[in-house]
């Protein structure tokens, strides 16, 4: 583990997920694209709740929105068929080339770069109107540097829109009927918890409060607008209705 970076092991993880099926991982299809270019459209920042629409803060078509972990041809050519001019930054491969194929297919430009958010953004202060960040900073253990970045490469009164991991998936077992991990979830730090995640095959993953998810929006910058929360989409906690992912809605000043 010293000699391999935890992030490139994420990366192979889900290029793996998305070559055996995985739901975040296929692509819109052209009737979805189609119904976007005439104004019907929905995009998810958590697995089952959509994004409300007043979140984006009126007119899409024209703004630069950058997809932060955002690939995977879901929500960028929803983005791209309003009219937005879309960057996609994410570092697994095969959800890049997703985008990239729906790219092609439709006909529209989008920058699609491969970079890691564990390091510094390869973009300019101020370069975004709006970030779109679904669910996937429980991959990197650092979500404060994270949310400094955003501030960073948003405009002032740019916008935020995040989907986040609650700490209540990693307190419990695969079946979701026993409490068995402490807190801080940290494979890093707990080769117990290494092995929990390499025989279920999920990748290095972190748990994150929400002082860190957001108290970290805070202490970056951001003003938060809104919130709602939302279910895993399946499993014990969803059909007990227990929510496990936050998204939130943050305004640069």
């Amino acid at each position: 583990m010293s000699s391999v970076k935890y992030t490139d092991i994420n990366a192979e993880t889900i290029d793996r997920w998305v070559e055996e099926g995985w739901e975040w991982g296929r692509p819109i299809d052209r009737e979805t694209f189609a119904k976007a270019l005439k104004g019907e459209w929905d995009v998810k920042l958590t697995p089952t709740r959509y994004v409300p629409h007043e979140w984006f803060g009126g007119e899409i078509r024209g703004r630069k929105i950058l997809g932060l972990a955002s690939g995977g041809g879901q929500q960028m050519p929803i983005f791209a068929a309003l009219g937005a001019k879309c960057t996609v930054l994410d570092y697994s491969e095969k959800q890049l080339e997703s985008d990239r194929a729906v790219a092609e297919r439709e006909g529209y430009d989008i920058r699609i770069l491969r970079g890691d958010m564990t390091e510094r953004l390869p973009f300019d202060d101020g370069e975004f109107d709006i970030v779109f960040h679904p669910v996937s900073n429980c991959y990197v253990r650092d979500v404060r540097h994270v949310w400094r970045e955003c501030f960073r490469v948003l405009r002032s009164g740019g916008i935020l829109l995040s989907g986040t991991d609650h700490f209540v998936n990693y307190l419990v077992d695969d079946d979701e009927e026993r409490i068995v991990n402490h807190l801080p979830f940290d494979p890093l730090s707990d080769p117990e918890q290494m092995r929990q995640l390499a025989e279920a095959d999920c990748g290095v993953q972190f748990s994150h409060t929400l002082e860190e998810q957001i108290g970290g929006q805070l202490e970056a910058g951001f003003i938060l607008t809104a919130l709602y929360e939302d279910t895993n989409g399946e499993g014990r906690l969803h059909e007990l209705n227990v929510p496990t992912m936050l998204a939130m809605r943050s305004v640069k000043p």
